[in-house]
Parts: structure tokens; sequence; C-alpha cells
């Protein structure tokens, strides 16, 4: 198993974010992590990039326990995107680029922004603020420091939010072409449903900070007798049970 999350919690005063999650993403899988706003997921994703300290549990990642990693060694293997988290507006694209491909040690620096670029498309802005650019711009901007490094871990949180839909499908489908192409694990948290199918090989259904159901999308909706993944999610996010 390449990622193990065991009985991981995170407690802020007497308030559970995170209570007690276990779940496993093989190599080269994707996870979709679902729920509705203040169920945990961003403080999941926190923690699994070493951010947010646990409040206890673990976090294992190609056998070793995310503790016993040197910081380097994490930000190595592993990357993020998330249009809630703006990269520097007064920098360029560029520059943006430029300054994370050093953080993360990408070797050949210059040639791995021009390979990223042409493939995210985004060498008609490079030289623009990031501040500057508009919200589909932005997240190929995120999506291409997310990959600056290769990595074999890549956490997305809500990656096509806000997009309108011919962005969104182009963001989705370099995902699914990258993946096919790279040995990559991915995390996906997600709103957008018909995404999470189209993505995911499996999925965790969080609410108050607990799993409450997992499974494939075919699964689930089999299991809930909806007829699609968006009816399952209502359902499972409505009801006070756990399945």
């Amino acid at each position: 198993m390449f990622i193990e999350v065991q009985k991981l919690s995170k407690i802020y005063k007497e308030y559970f974010a995170v209570n007690k999650i276990n779940f496993k993403i093989e190599k080269n899988k994707t996870l979709g992590l679902l729920g509705p706003n203040g169920c945990g997921k961003t403080t999941t994703i926190g923690m699994l990039l070493g951010l947010i300290t646990p409040t206890e549990g673990e976090i294992i990642i190609d056998g070793k326990n995310l503790s016993q990693f040197k910081r380097n060694e994490i930000l190595s293997r592993v990357n993020f995107a998330s249009p809630y988290v703006e990269l520097p507006k007064k920098l360029t694209v560029k520059q943006n680029l430029e300054i994370y491909g050093r953080m993360y040690g990408v070797e050949n620096l210059e040639k791995r922004i021009r390979e990223i670029s042409q493939d995210l498309d985004i060498q008609n802005f490079f030289n623009r603020k990031t501040g500057e650019l508009s919200s589909g711009q932005k997240n190929r901007v995120s999506l291409a420091k997310s990959l600056i490094n290769k990595p074999e871990i890549l956490l997305l949180d809500e990656p096509t939010a806000s997009l309108d839909p011919d962005i969104g499908d182009f963001i989705r489908g370099y995902i699914q072409e990258y993946k096919s192409k790279n040995q990559i694990t991915i995390l996906l948290a997600s709103h957008n449903m018909n995404e999470v199918e189209r993505l995911c090989d499996s999925v965790i259904m969080m609410r108050s900070g607990k799993i409450v159901d997992e499974g494939t999308c075919e699964e689930l909706i089999k299991k809930h007798g909806r007829s699609n993944l968006e009816e399952t999610f209502l359902k499972i996010v409505r009801s006070k049970d756990e399945f």
C-alpha cells in the first residue's frame, strides 16, 4: 500500500475536525475525498502535506511513517494544488514556477518549466503577474506548480472549482492523461460528482470529521439505490447514519 492513514485525528480545543479516520491508496490510483464543507477534507490534506500536526494517528507513505520523514524528503515526493491557496500575486507566472521549482530542487528547471507550460498552454501569459490572471488561468498555473517536481503523490483540493465547463474539462482531461503516463498517486477532494466519477478509482465519504462510507462510485450508487453519484452524495451527507 502506497499511502495508509490509521486512526488519524485533529482536535481543536474540544472540536474534532478529523475523527479517527482510516483509508488506503494504492500506487497509481486516485482516491476521491468527498463531503460537505467543514467535514474535514482540507484538514486531512493539510496533515498529509505535513503542514498540520495530527492530534493522534499515523500517516504511512511507501512503508514509512510521515513523522519520520525530514521535511525536504516529503517535499520532493509530494505536491498540492488548490484554487483557494493563491500563488504570490505580484510575481509573474514564470517567476512563480522558477521559485517553486528551486524550492523543490528540480533539476534542469528551465527545461521542466518549458515542458509543463506547453502542456498546460500557459506560455501566452508567462510574463503577466499571477494576480492579474483569470480564474481559469490561475488554476492552470497552480496545476503547473503542483507538477513542477514530477511528484509521486498529488493532492488536489477542488482543482476545477468555479471554472467554466471548457476549462474544467481541459483540466480533468490533463490530469487523466498525466496520470496514465506517470506513476502518480492522487487524492482528490471535490464537490463535482461528474469529476469524481471520471477521475477516481474509489471514494471515501466524510461527514463531521468521520468517514461514513467508502467504495467505488458504482458500488456506492448501487448500495444506496440511486441513479448517480450526486444523488448518492446528497443521501449520505443528509443522513445521520454511518453506512
